[in-house]
């Protein structure tokens, strides 16, 4: 259904529109440099969730069984494969960083956004992001997939955001990860009370046999049902070997051993999430207008990369003027889920009766089989997008034969953070994997193949990070970033277009850095303990809004509402059961990290949670420091590795004393370079007239929220000062309080603070 009207959305924009002006300085909107008149590339952005550098064959690693890519390996071997790139270590932040440019501590933007984070933590609209900056070369910007640049809770925006940062269209999920599988495959098989699940781990009916204690649940015939009530029975042959799979797929619900009847069973439920295969679609339409596609409509049904690639595809071939085109797969991002034959080379591992609903360490091999599989289901869908759009064709052999330097077109292929823990490949860690500001978790490949390029088929090992590819966006399409950003918004990013057009190029960036820590949510409250099972040892992390998260990502939940419940992860620790119930010992996730680098050291700092009894202490800070590097195999940052003997620098000497006191200085240089601003919601640096005038939009915001506790709708937004989630008087009197003050003394910015304190 859509959710406002064109005039409605209209309005908001232009309120927007309003907002964004106020707070640009005259800078904002000069006319781009002289150089950057003429014609530019479109560009291609495709985005892999949680494949870091461990899964890439193509840059020597892969562990023993690499997935399959022969569709980004022929990218990368027309073109220029980054080998030293890092990314933050979760998805929400990387993806705000591709697209401003400017680190974590910067935008509040800190870790994976939940449904409890709030406005605060989510990317601002008063942020100069991409699809704006190309908007100033008339370049059209849709985004495809997943979004998780914000969460439709606590955001004034809700299901309309993807239009109110800028895009023109979206076509995909808000939320950052498929929603958990349908253990009851549609409501054909009943809940157990106890473990509250159904009998059908991967969301589908097996074919036979698939023994299980109460009788052989599996099923090689049975009635297709879709929502529309049509109906057809599959049976098991070459086309259909798994019956109830091949209905998934197609976006029905297989009833075992039946044939069709003129009315589906009352059972059935085409209003179930199934993570890949029945999710939540958002569509933000260029004429303004917001639709929510319902889980019974057939767009909502079926293989979420298959969509995704579709929708890129048809919006791609209808524009005719320039464009850049993100294509945010959900692959490989859990739940693990076996994504369609169809998309698979053979031969493959079959995987009709894996168990997809947790991260049980037993089960570890199953789980690298179906991250293989996801791996190589979107590798083939990235071959579609190119082919369909007429940027490649297929050889007599089925290979891609792209020829980048004769299309119009720059591709870029890049992974948004490490790899989850049950899909790391050795030699890589998976006790330091995605979360983790340690090599794992923030070395991802960067594949980058177009017209621009020059001498095809090379590596580049300077290092890079995510940030910079907002200035390439810009260097693409002719836009000085540095011209167009806002001199109160520092940005992050460095050139990288020379990396491309000149092979002999050195190297721009001389460090490197990382970060994750927590969210801002709802009163400042730390969200309840959840267990995972990350690496080795199950792993407490207090990430998490609730139990259905917990569980979405394999864990147990342990905060309100578990019996009993647990205030902390330390709570939990500190149980004298707990060696009982944890007998190989429990890790706890930090609190909070940062890490830089330079060509071969790395230092890494982490506030470590202190579960001193009875009175905890605050977060120790630690400090490590590693000789690191990108050979194959590479050197990374194990925890045996550490080059400190105890609490650092103790144990370093000559050259790696020198090195971690120039890093220490770097990551101290860095973190300090964002000047609190107290009552300044639009981000300029000062406080004064433009910021009440803001206020009063978002308190009177015309999308109000979900009601809270006392049935008064929330009003979360970046002017929500004191995080109670509202934007109310308490908040326009931080604004008051701090009002006239410059929080980035320049000679402009006090002229135009003079300016604006005369006229409020």
């Amino acid at each position: 259904m859509k959710q406002k009207s064109a005039k409605q959305q209209i309005a908001l924009t232009l309120g927007l529109l309003a907002l964004g002006q106020d707070h640009n300085n005259s800078g904002a909107y000069a006319n781009p440099p002289a150089d950057a008149a003429g014609h530019h590339p479109n560009i291609l952005f495709i985005v892999m969730d949680d494949v870091g550098m461990d899964q890439m064959q193509i840059f020597g690693y892969g562990g023993t069984t690499a997935p399959r890519t022969p569709n980004i390996d022929a990218v990368a071997h027309e073109g220029v494969r980054f080998r030293n790139v890092w990314s933050m270590p979760e998805c929400s932040p990387s993806r705000a960083i591709f697209f401003e440019g400017r680190f974590p501590f910067r935008t509040n933007v800190f870790s994976a956004i939940v449904s409890d984070d709030l406005a605060n933590s989510q990317v601002s609209p008063f942020e100069m992001t991409t699809p704006k900056v190309l908007h100033k070369r008339n370049y059209e910007s849709g985004l495809f997939g997943k979004f998780h640049l914000g969460a439709p809770t606590f955001n004034p925006f809700g299901n309309s955001y993807p239009h109110a940062l800028g895009w023109d269209y979206f076509d995909g999920f808000i939320e950052g990860a498929p929603h958990p599988i349908d253990t009851t495959a549609g409501g054909v098989g009943a809940v157990d009370m106890n473990t509250g699940l159904g009998p059908y781990a991967c969301g589908f009916v097996p074919e036979e046999p698939f023994p299980l204690p109460h009788g052989n649940l599996g099923a090689n015939t049975g009635a297709c049902y879709h929502a529309d009530n049509r109906c057809a029975v599959i049976s098991k042959d070459a086309a259909h070997p798994t019956p109830g799979r091949s209905c998934l797929e197609g976006g029905g619900i297989f009833v075992p051993k039946e044939v069709c009847q003129a009315t589906p069973p009352s059972e059935l439920t085409f209003d179930q999430d199934n993570a890949y295969y029945v999710w939540d679609r958002v569509i933000n339409h260029s004429d303004g207008t917001t639709e929510v596609v319902a889980h019974s409509d057939p767009r909502s049904r079926g293989y979420m990369s298959i969509a995704s690639t579709d929708a890129a595809v048809q919006w791609i071939n209808s524009r005719s003027g320039q464009w850049m085109a993100t294509v945010a797969y959900a692959n490989i991002h859990t739940p693990y889920q076996p994504p369609p034959t169809s998309l698979l080379p053979a031969p493959t591992v079959p995987t009709s009766h894996f168990d997809c609903t947790g991260n049980n360490p037993l089960l570890i091999g199953e789980m690298r089989v179906l991250s293989n599989q996801m791996v190589e289901a979107m590798d083939e869908e990235i071959g579609r997008v190119l082919v369909n759009t007429g940027l490649a064709t297929r050889n007599t052999n089925g290979s891609l034969n792209y020829h980048p330097e004769e299309t119009d077109t720059m591709v870029l292929i890049i992974g948004d953070n490490g790899t989850f823990a049950p899909g790391v490949k050795l030699p890589f860690d998976l006790d330091r994997s995605k979360g983790t500001v340690f090599q794992t978790g923030v070395w991802v490949p960067l594949i980058v193949a177009g017209p621009l390029v020059k001498a095809p088929g090379r590596e580049v090992r300077a290092m890079v990070n995510i940030a910079d590819l907002f200035e390439l966006f810009g260097e693409i399409a002719g836009v000085d970033v540095h011209r167009v950003v806002p001199k109160s918004h520092a940005l992050d990013s460095m050139p990288m277009l020379a990396y491309l057009t000149n092979p002999n190029q050195i190297s721009i960036r001389e460090s490197n850095f990382t970060q994750t820590a927590s969210n801002i949510h709802l009163n400042d409250k730390t969200p309840g303990p959840c267990v995972v099972q990350l690496g080795t040892k199950p792993t407490c992390v207090q990430l998490f809004p609730d139990q259905n998260v917990c569980k979405l990502e394999g864990g147990t939940w342990y905060g309100e509402g578990a019996t009993p419940p647990y205030a902390s992860c330390c709570a939990i620790k500190n149980d004298p059961n707990f060696s009982k119930n944890f007998p190989r010992g429990m890790n706890i996730l930090d609190d909070a990290e940062t890490s830089t680098r330079n060509a071969h050291f790395k230092l890494v700092e982490r506030e470590e949670p202190d579960c001193s009894v009875p009175q905890p202490k605050a977060d120790k800070k630690v400090r490590e420091f590693y000789l690191i590097d990108e050979a194959v195999p590479p050197k990374i940052d194990k925890a045996d590795e550490n080059l400190c003997s105890g609490d650092c620098p103790s144990g370093l000497h000559g050259e790696q004393l020198q090195n971690y006191h120039a890093l220490s200085q770097e990551l101290k240089n860095i973190t300090s370079s964002e000047v609190p601003c107290p009552g300044d919601g639009n981000e300029d640096k000062r406080v004064n007239g433009k910021d009440i005038r803001d206020w009063e939009f978002f308190s009177r915001q015309i999308n109000p929220l979900p009601l809270n506790a006392s049935g008064a709708p929330y009003t979360s937004s970046w002017y929500d000062f004191n995080h109670d989630g509202y934007t109310d008087w308490s908040d326009l009197q931080v604004i008051r309080e701090h009002f006239g003050t410059n929080c980035k003394h320049t000679k402009d910015d006090e002229r135009e603070a003079l300016e604006e304190n005369e006229n409020p």
